[in-house]
């Protein structure tokens, strides 16, 4: 007797303990799925609805559209006299390029330096990554009150002899930026060395080897070969110091002293003062979604660009 290809087969029976144990994972994720659903991204979108608003120190539900998105962009292209948001623009652009740039060339530096197995590798790790076991606060802290021209390194040079030497940037309106990327770079730089340094060991030596057999010396090496396997490193260091330059907020206060004037204002402590002392939360509620899209203009890209790669 033949079975006709038509004929259903039957499904196997699943017990309830199998089905438990397939619905467990889901049940341990489901809490966090919901409070990350509740506390980010609900939040982000009170945050969108409340910038589409008039609301002043108390949320209103008045509709004004992109009135508020228009309005910061008109402070940025009216700036006679600079507006706040203005200000935080520049700043951003200063204070970023010089964060990025310099941490991630101090950061490849010293990750080449450890490479070389020197001696004391052992103590210089820890060294470089000490200052990421400290908070912005104590590290903005520290460098106000060693860039301090009265008790600070100015003093320590007078007090050496150099009485010529000046240095009073922390109470200098137009270089208080630089203060707080000098505090950036010395926080971030050895974290940046870490991801350098677990490329670099990650790297096959085989590589390396026949291209000293090839005649290439160690700075072709590291230019022609070992820098450029080290792409998708850069790309994670980029995404990473970026998405911290845009949220830099207690740093600039500590290192500044809750920024006077607004000398070195950025996006985030701009968002921080319209929403809870000027009173303007629908502006900070603007300011804050700009952020995130600038951070999602960052991210989208390389992100897709990861998985694309993947998927080849």
């Amino acid at each position: 007797m033949t079975v006709s290809a038509l004929t259903p087969v039957p499904r196997a029976r699943v017990s309830l303990r199998q089905r438990l144990q397939n619905a467990l994972p889901k049940l341990v994720l489901a809490p966090s799925f919901l409070l990350i659903l509740v506390f980010v991204y609900g939040f982000i979108s009170w945050t969108f609805l409340l910038s589409l608003t008039s609301s002043k120190a108390f949320t209103n539900f008045h509709f004004i559209g992109w009135g508020n998105y228009l309005k910061l962009w008109t402070w940025t292209f009216e700036r006679d006299p600079p507006s706040n948001w203005y200000t935080a623009i520049v700043n951003m652009g200063l204070f970023g390029g010089i964060y990025v740039v310099f941490c991630l060339s101090i950061g490849l530096g010293l990750a080449i330096l450890l490479d070389q197995k020197i001696r004391g590798e052992g103590v210089l790790r820890p060294i470089y990554l000490y200052p990421l076991a400290l908070s912005f606060i104590v590290t903005g802290t520290a460098w106000k009150l060693f860039l301090n021209p009265r008790i600070g390194l100015e003093k320590a040079m007078h007090d050496l002899g150099w009485t010529s030497f000046h240095f009073d940037w922390v109470v200098n309106p137009r270089m208080m930026i630089y203060c707080v990327a000098i505090a950036a770079i010395w926080a971030s730089a050895g974290f940046i060395m870490a991801l350098f340094l677990a490329g670099l060991r990650g790297i096959d030596g085989e590589i390396l080897k026949a291209a000293q057999i090839d005649g290439a010396s160690s700075f072709q090496t590291y230019r022609r070969i070992v820098i450029p396997m080290l792409r998708p490193v850069f790309l994670s260091a980029m995404i990473i110091l970026i998405n911290l330059a845009l949220k830099s907020y207690d740093l600039v206060l500590s290192v500044t002293g809750n920024n006077p004037g607004g000398a070195a204002e950025l996006p985030s402590t701009f968002m921080y003062s319209y929403t809870f002392t000027r009173d303007q939360m629908a502006v900070g509620s603007a300011s804050a979604i700009i952020m995130m899209m600038t951070i999602a203009a960052v991210m989208i890209p390389y992100l897709y660009s990861e998985l694309r790669e993947k998927s080849r």
